[in-house]
Formats: C-alpha cells, structure tokens, sequence
C-alpha cells in the first residue's frame, strides 16, 4: 500500500450500497428496466461524502469474504443465519436480495472506471480491510459505515472516528471517544470488549447470557478491560455478584475467542493501491459506456463534477 498521509476516508461499501439500496425506491431503472437503484444511491453518497468532508484520499473497502471461515471455526454461529448457500471450497453465499446482487458487479466495474481505489482482500471482510489502512494511516481516518462494530476503531489520539449515517450521508453521527463514552462509557478499544460481553444477535454472537449493555459497561468500568474482568472472576475479593461471577465463569470458553472474532484485523496483506482521490476518471471510455448502458445519469455526472472541482 503506498503511504497515506492525508485525510483518509475510508467506505464500508457493503454497508452503504445495502443503505442506498432500500433507501431509493426500485423505480430507479436502467433503460432496460433493471433496477440501479443501489448504484445511483452509492454514487449520490459519495457526492455528498467528498463534498462535505473533503478526503484527500478515498478507499471503497470490500468484503472478499463476508463470513471468513477462521472466525467461523472460533464461533460456528458467527452470521450463520444469513448463510443463503453452503459452498464447498469457497466462501458461503449471503442472503441479499434479489434485485441487489446484479448491482453489485456494476458498483465495482464503475468504482474502478472511475479510478476510486477498491480493496478486497480473500479471507477477510471489509472491516479488516479497514482496521488495516486506519492502523497504517499517518493521517486522519474517516470511516463511513452503518456498522457499529467499527466503533472500535475510534481514536482522538489519531484522528480516527467514525461517521455514521442517520439518514441517507446527509445526516451522519460523528463517533469520537467524547461520543462513545456518552453513550456507551467505554472508548474505542473498550466498544470490542463491551460487544463481545453483550453479544450481537445479528452476527450470531452469543455474548455472556444475563451480561447486558449495561452491567457490562459496569464491569468494564470496574476492571479496566475484559483479561481484567475475566482475572476478577477467579479472586473472590472481586466485587462481582454470585451470579455474574457464576455466569462469566461458565462462559469462559465463549471469552477466549470471541476477541478474536469481534476484534477487526489489523495486518490483512493489502495489496499496493493509489489511495488518492481522483480529479478525473482512470477510464473515461469505459465510464461513459457504464453511465450509457445503466442509465446512471446525473448521479454520475454530479460525482464527477465533484472529483473534478479543486479542494476548497
């Protein structure tokens, strides 16, 4: 990866296009009929995202694997819900909805016309992706993303904080340790600790049975950080409750890896990309054809005004 040095932004791409998706209605169509409406909504979002908040350099992360097979040996239930198909030798097929997976290849063949870098990394979902460039950054991160799992990544030291979309990225919630501490009382490092003890029904974490978001706050508060809760189980001059202590005691095995799992990677292998923004399009023959063929009009048109206008 080459250096980064200025204000990098950072694209949970999933996340967003599953947004744009249900947010602008299919009726958005190509000229042959097929929807386009997560690929105009993408597209419109980083429009806004580039306008109002200036990144220097601009990453579209990918998921190459969006339910990696290490984490699935340490928990078998991790996204296991949203497994549409099984397939041997390979990852397993998500669940997405019929109109949208057709899109999803037009995103990219665009994102790539247009020359804003696109990483996806085999074996590795795209919040590694992203743990990886933000701790190699020697500047500021913006990460865009609608999943709350990133919020550990939040560092004021370094400049790192999330921006998290409340309606469509007009409206984002600037996630820094001031924010986090408010809501959750806990700072970046401690969000892991605090979702691996209260678990996450939608990534098919179990966390601790009767440890909420709230008695773990406690305990992190307490003990400093998971070893430091986990250590307190076995001193009986602790101050934990009979049923805490016995509750966190049976689910000492769940504890030793679910780290592992909630905790984004930091040294996925990224391969040597140009992370700066574009000022024009890296094959403009080939986006007009794209914007032609899909009907993608001015939502095209208003990003590429935008990667063209000198930083303000």
């Amino acid at each position: 990866m080459r250096g980064v040095t200025g204000r990098l932004m950072l694209l949970d791409t999933a996340s967003l296009y599953f947004r744009a998706y249900f947010g602008v209605p299919d009726s958005v169509r190509a000229p042959d009929g097929t929807p386009v409406n997560a690929v105009r909504g993408l597209l419109e979002f980083i429009d806004r995202l580039v306008k109002d908040h200036q990144p220097d350099e601009l990453v579209a992360c990918m998921d190459a694997d969006w339910r990696p097979q290490w984490r699935v040996d340490l928990i078998p239930s991790y996204k296991a819900h949203r497994v549409a198909q099984v397939r041997e030798g390979g990852p397993d097929e998500e669940e997405v909805p019929d109109t949208l997976s057709p899109q999803v290849p037009v995103i990219e063949a665009v994102l790539d016309a247009l020359g804003i870098a696109r990483v996806g990394v085999d074996g590795y979902e795209a919040d590694d992706v992203i743990g990886t460039f933000t701790a190699r950054a020697k500047g500021p991160v913006d990460i865009v993303t609608g999943d709350r799992d990133l919020y550990q990544l939040v560092d004021d030291a370094r400049g790192v904080r999330v921006l998290y979309p409340l309606k469509g990225v007009g409206t984002l919630q600037l996630t820094d340790e001031a924010w986090l501490r408010e809501k959750y009382g806990v700072d970046g490092r401690g969000y892991a600790d605090l979702a691996t003890l209260r678990g996450d029904p939608s990534d098919g974490l179990p966390g601790v049975p009767g440890i909420g978001e709230k008695t773990a706050a406690k305990l992190l508060a307490a003990f400093g950080d998971l070893a430091g809760i986990v250590a307190a189980v076995g001193d009986p001059k602790a101050k934990l409750t009979p049923s805490q202590r016995l509750r966190l005691d049976e689910a000492r095995p769940y504890l030793a890896v679910a780290p592992t799992v909630v905790r984004v990677a930091e040294d996925v292998p990224l391969p040597d990309v140009d992370p700066a923004l574009p000022r024009a399009p890296r094959d403009g023959e080939t986006l007009e054809a794209l914007g032609h063929r899909w009907g993608l009009g001015g939502s095209l048109q208003r990003l590429l005004t935008t990667l063209g206008a000198p930083p303000a």
